[in-house]
């Protein structure tokens, strides 16, 4: 399930692992253990109208085999620049093949193919010089006194340089940076950090001390949507002055050390000698090093290309250079020194934002966007009838978030991410359902696509593509049934997303899960952080599956031996039901308009707007695949295809300046809006609304 808006897992974990093999070891375990893992007896699948009857022992196994190896650690934690996922797409095509299903109805087999940006790489030219009056340059050397920065931008520049303080236009605090300076078409020089660092009072010393205003993704928005043409940051010199005074504290320790060691090896008797004699070698070992190090140190370090992540290829270019190249800058300029600047502003927070009169910044930043193809796995069923040209389409996503990184809830760790529960269960699921379906005597009157989707854990990527680039017709799919972590079945309790889409789906819901004692939770929006919502957004009627939260999402604790394999099963039969009944009624569902905010954008305290954000959308500006039902979006007119460039007089490049934006407004404010539809612009008047 997608991280983007998922709160951290709570739950504690409540499985504990049964492990037997199928010939005499049952009776290793407590009475009624089924044969696979799991807390809860298991409670028999009911088997499809048509089927052959399979026992539970049986179907138990090859689903936790088939668990097995997608979490394996072959698979790399299926993160989408991995050559796991790849390893997982074959299987998943092979098993849909041998489940009957026909795997060649696209050009590419059962691969819908495309590709993404995981990353970014340094370019071949990066260079940077200062320019000023009667021909005055300072150069700048890569590595030395500057560093591309990843998550910028490439391009050439060569335009006036204005210095804009921290970077922070925040109307909250009655702070702003750019206040006083014009920077459309400049070069900004920026400080990293916010003013008055360590003041808890400060105004920007923010919940728990930490400022959003100190985000450089925040920065970076800010002076782009004033039309800054490149960013160069510098540290803030009270951080570099935080890492000298930790240095030297840790010389002090070692110092303090060698005079205990020195006066235990002045009183050692003999047999002690030898043993206080090591200890003072190394307490001394230990000063030479502290000093070393302090000496050696660079405390104005530049940031390591890859800090902050990569870019989408559609920024302004961006490079961090030192304090004394900065410094230099402000000599020949004939302004005062950095320092002296921070001090300023930490005074009495008045911005210092000044021109740098007759001073140019003049180079070319080369940051080379890594494409990785990902793909869709397809596997089609036919329907039989007056209705055969109408689909219903039964996903799950199939990737997962590799070796942690941005997507991982386990911070710093570089493990592999098996991601058993999120969601090699609900494609697990996935396949048992096509085996039993395609498994039926009597074709269904409907067709039924099966599709493994990639790139959910990157934002609903393979699903907004599919939308995009239906196999079959989008306006002949007439629901699309999800399930996204259905591993872990507890008190029998199953939440439903999406009852409300449809008139029927509730007591559909209902009724079918009786025969497998569910305790239903239903929720009726169709809006949500899994695939489900790309076709909610096409006016499709939607289901969502999921077994709850737990304190293994998305880390590397998420493992095979916590899935309840008989639950599973369960779910599996109660959205074999539902699938059936939606074939075989002869009027298609009807789509219902929640009249209720979705919950796919960031909360916070800022204006509501309700769009719902495209992540697959190609190219510059803020992508939306549709609008919240009754939301100020909705009302305004906004729709799923449109592309937010501007919002008031500030420009838009995708949903970071999109978010920032929205906050220089209040509720009630109306804003104009342009965006583009079918390569046109066009301009809307938004109402915003109250925070949600």
């Amino acid at each position: 399930m997608s991280v983007w808006n998922i709160k951290s897992a709570v739950i504690p974990v409540l499985f504990r692992a049964c492990l037997f093999s199928l010939i005499g070891l049952s009776l290793l375990c407590p009475p009624g253990f089924s044969l696979v893992f799991g807390e809860t007896p298991a409670k028999s699948a009911k088997p499809g109208v048509e089927t052959e009857p399979e026992s539970d022992a049986a179907s138990g196994k090859r689903m936790l085999d088939a668990i097995k190896y997608l979490a394996s650690d072959e698979l790399e934690g299926r993160g989408v620049d991995t050559q796991g996922i790849n390893l997982a797409a074959d299987y998943i095509a092979k098993e849909f093949q041998q489940a009957g299903l026909n795997v060649k109805v696209i050009e590419e087999g059962a691969f819908q193919k495309f590709t993404i940006n995981t990353g970014s790489k340094l370019g071949p030219v990066n260079q940077l010089e200062l320019t000023g009056p009667d021909g005055k340059t300072i150069p700048l050397q890569y590595d030395q006194n500057f560093r591309s920065c990843s998550f910028g931008g490439s391009g050439k520049f060569d335009a006036e340089l204005v210095f804009c303080g921290y970077g922070i236009d925040a109307n909250d605090l009655k702070y702003n940076d750019y206040a006083s300076v014009d920077v459309k078409d400049k070069v900004v020089i920026i400080m990293r950090r916010t003013p008055q660092q360590g003041d808890k009072k400060s105004p920007f010393a923010g919940a728990h001390g930490i400022s959003r205003y100190a985000a450089l993704r925040y920065k970076v928005s800010t002076a782009f949507g004033k039309g800054a043409k490149a960013i160069l940051f510098v540290n803030d010199v009270n951080s570099t002055q935080e890492n000298k005074k930790e240095a030297q504290e840790l010389e002090q320790d070692a110092i303090e050390e060698l005079i205990t060691a020195s006066e235990k090896w002045e009183k050692a008797n003999d047999k002690k000698q030898e043993e206080a004699e090591r200890e003072l070698k190394k307490a001394l070992h230990d000063v030479q090093q502290a000093r070393q190090v302090l000496k050696d140190a660079k405390f104005d370090k530049l940031m390591e290309f890859g800090y902050a992540g990569g870019g989408d290829g559609r920024s302004i270019p961006i490079a961090h250079i030192t304090i004394d190249a900065c410094n230099q800058l402000f000599k020949a300029a004939g302004k005062p020194m950095l320092q002296e600047l921070e001090q300023n502003i930490d005074k009495d927070l008045k911005p210092e934002s000044f021109v740098l009169t007759d001073w140019k910044a003049k180079g070319e930043i080369s940051v080379e966007q890594i494409r990785t193809e990902i793909k869709n796995v397809i596997g089609v069923l036919e329907g039989k009838g007056p209705h055969a040209d109408e689909t219903i389409v039964i996903g799950a996503h199939y990737d997962h978030v590799g070796y942690g990184g941005e997507g991982s809830l386990a911070p710093g760790s570089t493990d592999v991410h098996n991601g058993a529960d999120d969601n090699a269960s609900g494609t697990v699921a996935l396949i048992e359902l096509a085996r039993r379906l395609s498994a039926r005597k009597t074709p269904l009157p409907r067709r039924i696509v099966f599709i493994a989707f990639t790139g959910e854990e990157r934002g609903l990527i393979g699903s907004a593509h599919y939308v995009k680039n239906p196999v079959f017709d989008i306006k002949n799919t007439v629901a699309m049934l999800n399930m996204d972590m259905v591993g872990r079945l507890t008190d029998d309790k199953l939440t439903v997303f999406g009852t409300g889409t449809a008139p029927r789906w509730e007591k559909l819901v209902q009724e079918s899960a009786k025969a497998y004692d569910l305790k239903l939770s239903l929720k009726p929006e169709g809006f949500g952080p899994s695939d489900h919502s790309s076709f909610y957004g096409k006016l499709i009627p939607v289901l969502h599956l999921f077994t709850g939260t737990h304190s293994d999402y998305h880390r590397p604790s998420d493992d095979w031996d916590k899935i309840n394999i008989p639950g599973m099963q369960r779910v599996v039969g109660f959205l074999e039901e539902i699938a059936i009944a939606t074939a075989e009624n002869p009027k298609r569902p009807e789509y219902v308009k929640i009249e209720r905010p979705a919950t796919t954008m960031r909360s916070g305290n800022r204006p509501y707007f309700g769009s719902i954000p495209d992540f697959g959308g190609e190219g510059p500006g803020y992508h939306i695949s549709g609008a919240s039902p009754g939301s100020p979006a909705d009302k305004a007119g906004l729709k799923a295809g449109d592309t937010i460039i501007k919002m008031g007089k500030t420009k838009i490049d995708g949903l970071d300046d999109f978010d920032l934006a929205l906050r220089m407004f209040s509720p009630g404010e109306e804003v104009e809006v342009t965006v583009m539809r079918e390569g046109k612009r066009e301009k809307l008047t938004v109402k915003l609304g109250k925070p949600k």
